[in-house]
């Protein structure tokens, strides 16, 4: 409500000054007043001014937003072992951009005023110039040559893993559906069993083949636990529409489409408690928190209930829109150390798809036993209660 008020409050505030300037134009009639519709010298030093004066705001702006938001990106906590590597490509591209942003704003506002138009002045006119077009060609070529190479190598690193190198990783499946995540291990025979959309039904909402004999250790999650300092692989699925697996605090980012399955690795180096005790992180939390405890008075007065205290947890988000309740598809990341990692295996292991699907077949064969005995049941009283009134009649 408030911002519909203020939105009213502006457009009324434009509406008023377009009248006043009406009123000013009406004021000048009679007057010596430039009507020529052309600019004058006087028109071009307001406007090389005005330049000026644009300039300054645009600096302004992005200092005051450096100032105040500088402290949201999350740059510096990455707790994946590429994560570093990605920052720095980040830094280095950001502090490129205000670079550069810096200098050509200058120039350009500068020369929009040096070089204003001015009565009997002409402007000098050449077809081209050979070294200022080398010049401002050939440094953006090798700026962006060293960005693109540079971007090239850590996209490889990250990318390029080869499972064959890496036969102690861990692979883990991440199944996207409208709207949440389910997270697939792979036992304790460190092999995926094999799944397809044909196969989905009833529990087995992953689809997975319940006849291959790896699939037979296979369970579900609806938490994604990660052990520190082991790589793992994430085999991604989806089955509906285009999702995108993101985990911003590990960088890591990577489409799930139907039909087909991606990829993507990284080592977590941050276990979720080491996270909670980092100083920027408990100042977050608490700044959250503060916010919270304030809505929370008002959502109280209103007789509803207040917001829980926040704690961090590493998330797995969906970063394409991906349907109406988008917003609430989110995982919750738990980065263990390997001791922890294995009692919570040891702890869910026992938990196979294999044997949630046996158990949902007898629990409908006993509903379907109890309910044709009832219906024999019924089917008895009826007759016999058929044959006392046949008697009684008699």
């Amino acid at each position: 409500m408030t911002t519909l008020l203020v939105l009213i409050v502006v457009v009324l505030l434009a509406v008023a000054l377009w009248q006043l300037t009406k009123i000013f134009d009406l004021t000048q009639v009679g007057g010596n007043v430039n009507t020529t519709q052309v600019a004058n010298d006087n028109d071009n030093k307001v406007n090389g001014y005005l330049m000026f004066g644009f300039l300054g705001f645009i600096y302004l702006t992005t200092i005051f937003c450096l100032w105040n938001y500088s402290k949201f990106p999350l740059i510096g906590d990455s707790a994946s072992a590429h994560g570093p590597e990605l920052d720095n490509l980040m830094v280095i591209t950001m502090v490129l951009i205000f670079f550069v942003q810096t200098i050509t704003q200058a120039l350009l506002h500068y020369f929009a005023f040096k070089y204003r138009g001015k009565q009997g002045q002409k402007a000098l006119y050449f077809a081209d110039n050979n070294r200022l077009e080398f010049i401002w060609s050939v440094i953006p070529a090798i700026v962006l040559a060293g960005l693109i190479l540079y971007g090239l190598y850590a996209w490889t690193n990250i990318m390029f893993v080869n499972e064959k190198d890496n036969k102690d990783a861990i692979v883990i499946e991440l199944y996207a559906q409208q709207f949440k995540w389910t997270a697939r291990y792979s036992g304790e025979d460190d092999v995926l069993g094999k799944a397809n959309v044909r196969y989905i039904e009833g529990v087995n909402s992953l689809g997975v083949d319940l006849a291959d004999p790896n699939a037979q250790d296979d369970f579900t999650s609806t938490e994604l636990h990660l052990p520190k300092g082991k790589r793992v692989i994430f085999k991604i699925r989806s089955q509906d529409v285009l999702h995108s697996a993101y985990m911003p605090h590990f960088r890591a980012q990577m489409n799930c489409v139907p039909g087909m399955v991606t990829n993507f690795s990284f080592i977590p180096t941050v276990t979720t408690a080491e996270m909670r005790e980092k100083t920027a992180m408990i100042e977050k939390v608490s700044e959250i928190n503060a916010i919270r405890a304030k809505k929370s008075e008002a959502l109280v007065a209103a007789g509803e209930p207040a917001l829980d205290p926040y704690t961090f947890d590493f998330l797995l988000l969906c970063n394409k829109i991906c349907g109406a309740s988008h917003y609430n598809m989110q995982m919750k990341i738990v980065v263990d150390t390997p001791e922890e990692y294995k009692a919570w295996l040891k702890e869910n292991a026992p938990k196979t798809i294999v044997q949630a699907v046996k158990t949902a077949e007898a629990e409908a064969k006993a509903s379907e036993t109890g309910s044709t005995t009832t219906k024999d049941t019924t089917s008895a009283k009826s007759k016999d209660t058929t044959v006392v009134a046949q008697v009684e009649t008699k």
